[in-house]
């Protein structure tokens, strides 16, 4: 069988290494419909091998209906290429929101065959909605410090007076008195939890191990709250260190372990959480207010195979005080947002039944990166002395 590469006019060894080195999926249709290649990037999309999907028909790995099959019918009619922007390619097999940009185009040495290119439109998305994100964090920074000056001293007062009563209540009385002290205590909490998104200081980052921080989540996991959950571990050997504080990121993932624990709880000894780790090369990510783009080429995963997120919940899932739990303070995975935001990077959540899926992406490790790290914390002091500079 004539592959793509071959019909692109490229030597068969190096036109597919270009091909699979291309980030985004693309694949070629015969005038049957069937799949006759397909590269490494939509192997990975449908989540099905090259060999399993030449086998299929394209109707058969798209939703029903779906406006790809059109698009290729009016390529075959014209003989000319189309665009065609935000559309739907999700499946129960890839993901229900798998929003995506098509270029379909004739082959012209091969008529009828057309070669469709698939852009996933979620990394545009994410980005957008990591905006959002950081506009909440500031918000809720402003309101950790008010709240940190505004409450606690008061609850303090109400607590003493609570205690005060309590020497001479009575025992029912007493009961009140401790219910006032155990509220006045539980807000403090809470207020002490807040305090943390505060913390504006600059992160203290060097090269970390991911593996040996996941490791380490998995036994704190194991040893408490996930001790009947099963875990499972994919990951990428040659994966470079991350720029990181290991601290911190032991947090984030202690977070997002504990939120699949409590997942898969109801599913006795079926639950499962799954860590995986990745290098993905092509995805630099435009800072407001950097003209330089900064590469995100470590992808870090946390999947369950609980019953999944809420569909209503997943825009707002990273903002102060949403949560599903009924005793939860919805502060969790707002901090972990903070975290990674801190760190220059991405965190996202894919669900769907029996399989969601946090995802973060963050800088590697380089000796360029610890300079650029000391240039940033010297800025602040140059900033300070020009400030007390009278001229």
């Amino acid at each position: 069988m004539t592959s793509l590469v071959e019909s692109a006019r490229a030597a068969p060894s190096d036109g597919e290494a270009v091909l699979n080195a291309l980030p985004n999926p693309v694949l070629l249709v015969a005038p049957d419909g069937r799949i006759v290649d397909a590269n490494a990037a939509a192997e990975s999309f449908f989540e099905m091998s090259a060999q399993f999907l030449q086998r299929q028909p394209l109707k058969e790995v798209v939703p029903f209906g779906s406006p790809l099959l059109t698009l290729i019918d009016q390529v075959r009619n014209t003989g000319s290429p189309v665009n065609e922007f935000r559309v739907d390619l999700g499946t129960p097999r890839i993901g229900r929101d798998r929003q995506v940009d098509l270029h379909v185009a004739p082959l012209t040495e091969r008529p009828g065959h057309v070669v469709v290119m698939i852009q996933e439109r979620t990394m545009a998305d994410k980005m957008d909605r990591q905006l959002t994100h950081r506009s909440a964090a500031r918000s809720v920074t402003a309101l950790a410090a008010m709240l940190a000056h505004e409450i606690k001293n008061p609850l303090s007062g109400i607590r003493g007076a609570a205690q005060l009563l309590e020497q001479g209540a009575s025992s029912e009385d007493r009961i009140l008195t401790r219910l006032i002290c155990d509220e006045a205590d539980r807000i403090v909490t809470l207020v002490d939890s807040m305090e943390v998104f505060g913390d504006e200081r600059p992160v203290t980052r060097g090269a970390v191990n991911i593996h040996s921080v996941l490791d380490h989540v998995k036994r704190l996991a194991q040893s408490g709250f996930a001790r009947n959950v099963r875990f499972a571990e994919d990951y990428d050997p040659s994966l470079p260190p991350v720029l990181a504080d290991r601290g911190q990121l032991i947090q984030v993932f202690l977070n997002l372990v504990k939120n699949a624990a409590e997942a898969v709880s109801d599913l006795g000894g079926e639950g499962e959480i799954q860590f995986t780790t990745a290098f993905r090369p092509g995805l630099r990510l435009s800072v407001p207010g950097n003209k330089s783009r900064v590469s995100l080429p470590l992808e870090f995963c946390v999947k369950d195979n609980g019953p999944g997120v809420a569909e209503d919940l997943l825009p707002n899932l990273f903002d102060p005080f949403v949560t599903t739990k009924p005793a939860g303070s919805g502060l969790g995975l707002a901090l972990v947002a903070k975290i990674v935001r801190d760190h220059g990077g991405i965190v996202e959540c894919e669900s769907q039944p029996r399989k969601t899926t946090f995802r973060i992406l963050l800088p590697m490790f380089d000796m360029s990166s610890r300079h650029r790290q000391s240039d940033d914390a010297a800025a602040p002091e140059i900033a300070s002395h020009a400030s007390r500079d009278p001229g």
